[in-house]
């Protein structure tokens, strides 16, 4: 039955690499320098812009992982310069981009966003993360990463520089900025866009991430397996939001979705097989124990899985990893007893919702969280780029659009009015 919303959903698709699968290179069967060129990028921009999908949403990659075999993390090419090179290839596709508040100036990005963002027509967003990789750091001439609270701490007056620079941009007057972390007396060389300035969307699950989320985001990228879990969330940023005296629309939840997509559920199954089967031995296992914060290679794949390894962390503090991927794992992993292999199989190491099925089975699910109060829309994660993406353009959103809940055609121009965002 169609749905007469007029709400609609929100769908970005993340592009990391060849895709989110960990045999997505070997898989795809493209030449491992195919992400380095500016070609692959932009044809994965025109393919989103043909399924009207809302923006084009990148990771960043100061430092490289310590694992060569691995698909993921070998990416050189800065956010910000791909994006450029989408914008140029599409007329309507947001262009988000990840760089961290750990290891950035706050007026260089704001300068470089703003750039993005008179370029592309009013179509840009920067995702703030803050950095937990242990690799990062030695990049920038620090041996040991901030904790968590200095991280955060350090991200709070990194926004609001970057806010302010870019309300002055729009309004036209200087900045006054004295505080711990930075001392700011000027503005931008730019003045607004055709949007006002970027919107800006959080990734974290923390506390202080949400808490970041709720005052200031226009967006929050969620990790949530569970509908319970993903509801409890939503209205868990939505009520800061309006602590802040905000309106609950003006902040969208949009959980990681990582699809693998068969005609059938027998064939995406095989799909999700066939990619296994080119995985390093230990990968996946490697993967979940990082997202745990416990190691699992020792214990035999067919044990049960450790409950040690899904109990409340001792001291969060002491947690090296991302704490939202941990605590949507160890929910989803409390629902019934689990092997360590079957555990491996639920989470797929992402710590993103994963689905491998039909596109119906997609689609009625995407319904399903967006109708009852579990997401705004998601950050579309394929299994393999580009054939998953296509997939999903070809056969998903027509369903969606038949069920009345994304839209036929774009009609905003950028992407604020699109997400129907307010200029503070």
């Amino acid at each position: 039955m169609k749905n007469s919303t007029a709400r609609k959903l929100i769908i970005n698709v993340n592009v990391l690499d060849f895709g989110h699968s960990g045999s997505a290179r070997a898989y795809s069967g493209l030449p491992a320098d195919t992400v380095m060129s500016a070609d692959y990028y932009a044809e994965l921009g025109r393919i989103a812009e043909r399924g009207t999908l809302d923006a084009f949403f990148l990771a960043d990659h100061p430092s490289l992982t310590n694992d060569p075999r691995s698909s993921r993390g070998a990416r050189a090419l800065e956010p910000t310069a791909i994006l450029t090179t989408v914008a140029e290839a599409t007329t309507h596709l947001g262009l988000v981009g990840t760089l961290s508040t750990t290891y950035n100036d706050p007026v260089e990005l704001a300068d470089r966003f703003l750039t993005l963002d008179h370029i592309s027509g009013g179509r840009a967003a920067w995702n703030a993360v803050t950095t937990y990789s242990a690799a990062t750091g030695p990049n920038f001439g620090v041996e040991v990463n901030p904790d968590r609270e200095t991280r955060y701490r350090r991200a709070e007056a990194f926004v609001d520089v970057v806010a302010q620079l870019w309300r002055a941009a729009y309004y036209g007057h200087d900045v006054n900025i004295n505080n711990q972390d930075f001392q700011v007396h000027g503005r931008l060389a730019l003045p607004g866009s055709a949007q006002g300035y970027p919107l800006f969307i959080q990734a974290g699950g923390s506390d202080q991430g949400r808490s970041l989320a709720g005052r200031t985001a226009n967006g929050v990228f969620a990790a949530e397996m569970v509908l319970s879990a993903a509801q409890e969330h939503y209205q868990y940023v939505k009520n800061v939001a309006v602590a802040h005296g905000r309106k609950p629309e003006e902040i969208a939840i949009l959980p990681g979705l990582v699809t693998v997509i068969g005609s059938t559920q027998a064939e995406a199954e095989a799909r999700e097989l066939a990619q296994k089967s080119k995985e390093p031995g230990d990968y996946e296992i490697r993967r979940l124990s990082e997202k745990l914060g416990f190691d699992l290679s020792q214990v035999d794949p067919d044990d049960p899985l450790p409950q040690e390894a899904i109990s409340d962390y001792p001291d969060p503090q002491l947690f090296k990893g991302s704490m939202g991927f941990r605590e949507a794992s160890v929910r989803l992993l409390r629902e019934r007893p689990y092997t360590v292999r079957e555990a491996v199989s639920a989470l797929a190491g992402s710590g993103h919702k994963r689905i491998v099925g039909t596109p119906e089975a997609i689609a009625d699910f995407m319904e399903e969280w967006f109708l009852s109060g579990g997401a705004d829309g998601f950050n579309l994660m394929p299994d393999i780029l580009p054939s998953g993406l296509e997939d999903f353009v070809n056969e998903v959103v027509p369903l969606l659009r038949k069920k009345g809940i994304f839209r036929e055609q774009y009609e905003d121009k950028t992407l604020r009015e699109r997400w129907n965002m307010t200029v503070q």
